[in-house]
């Protein structure tokens, strides 16, 4: 939730140069699991309706001006891409140009910032 607004800021910044896609995927600190203590209280997904509403509930607390699509249950993306718990990828023409590393650590939107200016050729 700390990066969401940063992320629109920036998806928003440099749509004339690409497309920002969100994935929602498994929570990772749910109230029924790693719970973090004051962290917005969201259980394990049991099922897609439930990814759904806490995707929603996520999107209502910080509006996003790209795309949210929601990982299924079997969790492919997160898996093929290594997204748990947060993970930035640029993928150029079907090929992955950058690719950050694992949040919160990790999750350096001035790297992919700095990409795309480069990319925008400024």
């Amino acid at each position: 939730m700390a990066n969401l607004e940063r992320f629109r800021k920036t998806s928003e910044e440099f749509s004339e140069v690409a497309d920002f896609v969100m994935m929602y995927i498994a929570e990772a600190h749910p109230t029924d699991g790693w719970a973090i203590i004051g962290n917005i209280e969201v259980a394990n997904h049991k099922n897609l309706e439930e990814r759904f509403e806490a995707a929603q509930r996520m999107i209502d607390l910080e509006p996003q001006s790209c795309p949210v699509l929601i990982d299924p249950l079997t969790d492919e993306t997160s898996k093929a891409y290594a997204g748990l718990p947060e993970r930035l990828y640029i993928i150029l023409d079907g090929v992955i140009v950058y690719k950050g590393g694992p949040g919160p650590f990790g999750y350096k939107l001035r790297e992919v910032e700095d990409w795309l200016k480069k990319f925008k050729g400024e």
